[in-house]
């Protein structure tokens, strides 16, 4: 219920001064947030796959697959991840092809029945973001971008900041964001139903795969996707940190950025203190022109 009220008042036609200003200047330092969860994986990442000798050109190029495409093609995000943990998992000489070419086709048969709008497009939408969000959610953000802003018209770019802002703000970023979106497609009825699908894919992960992770683990092909798939998520988090940027829409806004950026990079402070400090600033700087 704490996520629909505050909807309301985010999403609303006339929102008080103050929640626009902190909505804007929290808004302003999510970009530098999902670079640090970009960062702080990295590391872990490079480690764990240096132990299994695994080559750094490889990895620093499955991450580069990754930027570029949240960067520059959005819609194909989802491809591209999977691309990546394929071409890595053939390196195992293991691969199924004929399971391969399922897993590259059912994207595109799904995108297919999502292009007829409508609730079913909100479900497929609220689908992708629940089964492919990693990383707190931001390897999602330019898909869901481009479906939420330019593909259904839900929501304007500023709207959409404010969504993401929400989940960041709030418990269970992933759901809480695609519940705002699912409120500003259809109400409260698309809010539960954006929230529950979202959710699901997780929830069934666990409850149906948890007998066969110690399996997965030894499988060879499995290994390999998630070495290629791995870095590819984490540049495509890095990589959406471009399409936050892009949703800004005033000068004062850039400061913020860069202030959250050296709090969390320099003072290595959390993620959270930014984002409350980065809406503390917004709510100021509007204020204060309210009254100049």
């Amino acid at each position: 219920m704490l996520i629909l009220a505050l909807s309301v008042l985010f999403l609303s036609h006339h929102p008080p001064l103050w929640i626009v200003g902190a909505a804007m200047g929290a808004g302003a330092a999510v970009p530098a947030v999902a670079l640090r969860t970009a960062a702080q994986l990295s590391l872990p990442s490079r480690r764990r796959l240096h132990h299994r000798r695994f080559p750094a050109a490889r990895w620093a190029l499955y991450a580069a697959a990754g930027a570029l495409g949240a960067a520059l093609f959005p819609s194909s995000m989802v491809l591209v991840i999977l691309l990546s943990g394929l071409v890595e998992a053939s390196f195992a000489r293991r691969a199924n092809p004929t399971r391969e070419q399922m897993v590259l086709w059912a994207p595109s048969a799904f995108a297919h029945a999502g292009a007829l709008g409508g609730v079913g497009a909100l479900a497929w939408v609220a689908l992708k973001v629940g089964a492919l969000s990693y990383g707190g959610g931001f390897v999602i953000i330019p898909l869901m971008q481009h479906d939420v802003v330019s593909s259904y018209h839900w929501m304007t770019g500023a709207q959409f900041l404010d969504a993401v802002v929400l989940g960041q703000v709030t418990p269970g970023p992933v759901v809480l964001t695609v519940a705002a979106v699912g409120y500003a497609a259809r109400g409260l009825f698309g809010a539960l139903l954006g929230a529950t699908i979202a959710f699901a894919p997780s929830f069934l992960f666990v409850l149906l795969g948890a007998p066969r992770f110690d399996r997965l683990r030894t499988n060879a092909t499995a290994a390999g996707f998630l070495a290629g798939a791995g870095p590819c998520v984490i540049g495509a988090i890095a990589g959406s940190s471009i399409a936050l940027c892009l949703l800004l829409q005033r000068s004062w806004q850039v400061p913020i950025v860069v202030g959250a950026a050296l709090w969390l990079f320099i003072a290595r402070k959390s993620a959270l203190s930014a984002l409350l400090l980065g809406g503390v600033a917004g709510v100021i700087v509007v204020l204060v022109r309210s009254h100049t």
